[in-house]
């Protein structure tokens, strides 16, 4: 597997950043819960084996990675964006709102933010958005894995709570057997408005 290197990081440090946070989100396609996002920063030219962007990884693999980050990183913040305010701002707003919330949460205040994506806008410390971030910056892939198993566990209580949905399968994405439930059942609290549209369409 290709060791992703610090590259931004390490030109951020070099201009005098002191504390350079990667930023990712989970959540932001699926039918129902919070958009999930996470904050990370790393000790500088910390190198920990595996570590990728989230989606190309194995949710066992991505389990021990979760704790790996979270023990040696210099500091962490997961936070959320609820499905009442996805629903009311919108999607992206609701993402950047997750994120600006896991930045404020850090235990170590970050000087600058490296955005998963190629929207850096409105936070509080200078950011930078990079395309395909969780697969180039270690930093933002560490967020990446720490926001995606948060969300999927969320997605295990979901389940709970509404088990006809079998969210704990599809993690809220739309597939056949979810937009099935959706019309048998009709939709939760937990489904984002917006995003079951397709319920209206009696075609």
């Amino acid at each position: 597997m290709t060791m992703l290197e610090q590259t931004i990081e390490k030109e951020l440090h070099e201009k005098g950043y002191q504390a350079v946070c990667g930023v990712d989100e989970a959540g932001r396609g699926p039918l129902c819960g919070p958009v999930v996002a996470a904050a990370c920063i790393l000790p500088e030219g910390l190198v920990i084996e595996g570590l990728n962007d989230s989606k190309k990884l194995t949710e066992k693999r991505r389990e021990l990675l979760f704790d790996a980050i979270k023990e040696k990183a210099l500091a962490w913040s997961i936070a959320e964006a609820s499905v009442e305010e996805i629903d009311t701002l919108n999607i992206l707003e609701a993402d950047l709102l997750a994120m600006r919330r896991a930045i404020a949460g850090l235990s170590i205040p970050a000087d600058f933010a490296l955005i998963d994506g190629n929207i850096a806008r409105d936070f509080p410390i200078p950011a930078r958005a990079v395309i395909h971030g969780d697969a180039i910056c270690p930093s933002i892939a560490a967020a990446s894995i720490l926001a995606k198993v948060t969300r999927d566990r969320r997605c295990i209580e979901l389940d709970r709570a509404y088990p006809q949905y079998g969210i704990a399968q599809h993690k809220g994405y739309g597939t056949k057997a979810h937009m099935d439930a959706l019309r048998t059942f009709g939709p939760s609290p937990i489904h984002r408005k917006k995003f079951i549209r397709f319920l209206d369409d009696k075609t």
